[in-house]
């Protein structure tokens, strides 16, 4: 076996990480109202040993506090002796909306829709641009850690352009038994990483504004199995991660009138073409509307609010050219996999 190549110090925002050592790092965005720096905290954890660099952020979109949880539970668990490579690890790209508990940066733009950003334009350009000129154009690895929008859950799963070989290798390494193969969106972290040739996975898992056990455990098991694949963290899985389904495509069920709805699937559930995933009635009961699924497939997205207007996206479905029996089997024994039990959450950010 060839020996180890020893690592070098590596350097960000102009600080030097040693060998073997990790570092608090502060990346300064922008200026409150009242002239104090507003700052993305940044943990760079440089390993004893050679290896790529790998970023691992959340909460682009401030209100998506899942990520955040993850971070915390890997940066906790790394040692920088027995790490190969440099893991870099933003907990909050977006601190604005963090702060304010929102998804949106004050100027009502989504951050995740300005990269690269500029340095004479909006606020979220401005802010996009310092963070993906200085700390994410530096990566060979991108995991961006995302959840469900405000009052919308979405079952864990990766988003991925399977069509780089690099990016489709992590994105199956991650785990998860659902894999979409999605676009990329001008304008967002993936696509404009990507651009400069740095493979990128999105995982989804929850909603926003809430801590998810299920989605938390198993983005923490994904970002390890990542890592590993890597060869940044040492050692091999004792199971082999199962060869995830690829959803051809994806599609909202929307509502077709107002009222309350009674939802009767729920995330992960296989559904067949034209089921009953739940019905509109007013709140007397009357106009009873019945929401069928277009196509056969796995509930992915589901809105967990049961308040609609005409029009509301309230179901997200799947769907996949093998049989969707085999997905449903993989999603059972992914979460049966996870026993939460053995792996408690933490539901407080700062403890």
């Amino acid at each position: 076996m060839a020996k180890a190549k020893k690592n070098q110090v590596f350097t960000l925002l102009d600080t030097p990480i040693e060998v073997a050592e990790r570092k608090t790092l502060s990346l300064e965005v922008a200026k409150l109202y009242t002239h104090s720096p507003l700052t993305i905290p940044i943990e760079v954890v440089n390993g004893a040993e050679a290896g790529p660099v790998v970023m691992v952020c959340a909460a682009i979109h401030g209100d998506e506090l899942n990520g955040v949880e993850i971070v915390r539970q890997l940066l906790a668990k790394v040692d920088p002796k027995a790490l190969r490579g440099t893991l870099i690890a933003v907990p909050v790209v977006n601190v604005f909306g963090f702060i304010h508990k929102s998804r949106y940066l004050p100027d009502r733009r989504d951050l995740n829709r300005c990269f690269p950003g500029s340095e004479r334009g909006s606020l979220a350009a401005r802010v996009a641009n310092v963070f993906f000129k200085r700390v994410a154009s530096k990566c060979t690895h991108i995991i961006d850690l995302h959840t469900g929008a405000i009052h919308r859950s979405n079952l864990p799963q990766i988003r991925a352009n399977l069509k780089c070989e690099a990016t489709a290798d992590i994105a199956k390494a991650f785990g998860t038994p659902v894999v979409i193969d999605a676009t990329l969106r001008n304008g967002s972290l993936r696509s404009e990483a990507s651009n400069l040739g740095i493979p990128v996975i999105t995982y989804e898992a929850g909603e926003a504004l809430r801590f998810d056990p299920l989605g938390i455990a198993a983005g923490l098991k994904g970002v390890e199995n990542v890592l590993r694949r890597l060869k940044v963290l040492k050692g091999r899985r004792t199971k082999k991660v199962p060869e995830p389904v690829i959803a051809d495509s994806t599609s909202w069920v929307r509502a077709h009138t107002d009222g309350i709805v009674r939802a009767m699937v729920g995330l992960g559930e296989r559904v067949n073409k034209e089921q009953v995933l739940g019905y509109i009635s007013n709140p007397l009961g009357g106009n009873e509307v019945a929401i069928q699924a277009p196509r056969s497939g796995i509930i992915i997205g589901q809105q967990s609010l049961p308040l609609v207007n005409e029009g509301d996206a309230v179901f997200h479905i799947a769907y996949f050219a093998h049989a969707n029996t085999i997905v449903e089997q993989q999603l059972g024994e992914f979460i049966d996999e996870l026993d939460l039990e053995e792996q408690p959450v933490d539901t407080e950010l700062n403890n």
